[in-house]
């Protein structure tokens, strides 16, 4: 029987790469320094330094300074980041509806994301979805992160579920998908451009209103 639905972040709820796009915008636009770059190249380079939200600012940062010779600190531009980023946060479409269906079911749920914990937590806050969740669950918090299996198992004892009851649904095939399904989880996969499709997989995810559809799916093979 599946009790619990436990989700990625960035990529999975959050449209990480639209809402950095548009915080890198403001950005450009509120900073007299950066007006020395391109407005288009600023924000190219960001993205392509950033690498997917993998490389921390201070560095990406310290290499636009570099690169451009701006006249601005790490710490000005890094900090405009941390208190701004949150601002510019969007949902991908149809994130409330799917998890207002799942906690009508009755589904225990959480979230597991790599990351700082504030600045996290903030984002999650900025998308209004707080309180769907019986946990929420930051690596910098926890002192471990994905894919390392306790960090899935530890939110599985928070929710008083078993692995076997749980279903995992993220956008990276290692850190997310192959994870999860180490532990004993079911793993459905937020299709992406960025990775191939995981080798092993329990559904792939295109729209988020899916999620339901597929997870009915699932309880009936189990019943």
């Amino acid at each position: 029987m599946i009790k619990s639905v436990i989700f990625d972040l960035d990529g999975t709820l959050l449209n990480r790469n639209e809402s950095l796009r548009r915080f890198i915008d403001d950005q450009y636009n509120k900073i007299d320094a950066l007006k020395k770059i391109d407005k288009q190249t600023y924000i190219q380079r960001f993205i392509d330094l950033d690498d997917h939200g993998y490389v921390w600012k201070d560095k990406v940062y310290g290499q636009l300074i570099k690169e451009y010779h701006l006249s601005i600190t790490v710490e000005e531009l890094l900090e405009d980041y941390i208190n701004s980023f949150q601002h510019h946060c969007i949902g991908f479409p149809g994130l409330m509806e799917m998890l207002a269906a799942l906690k009508n079911k009755g589904l225990k749920l959480a979230i597991i994301s790599n990351g700082y914990g504030m600045f996290q937590y903030q984002n999650i806050q900025a998308l209004e979805i707080e309180n769907y969740f019986d946990f929420i669950v930051i690596s910098e918090w926890e002192g471990i992160k994905k894919p390392e299996p306790e960090i899935f198992r530890n939110t599985l004892k928070k929710l008083g579920v078993k692995a076997d009851e749980a279903i995992y649904f993220g956008d990276h095939p290692d850190n997310d998908v192959i994870a999860s399904r180490n532990v004993g989880m079911r793993a459905l996969w937020k299709e992406s451009n960025l990775y191939d499709v995981p080798s092993e997989n329990d559904g792939i995810i295109r729209d988020l209103l899916d999620v339901n559809k597929i997870i009915n799916e699932l309880q009936k093979q189990n019943d």
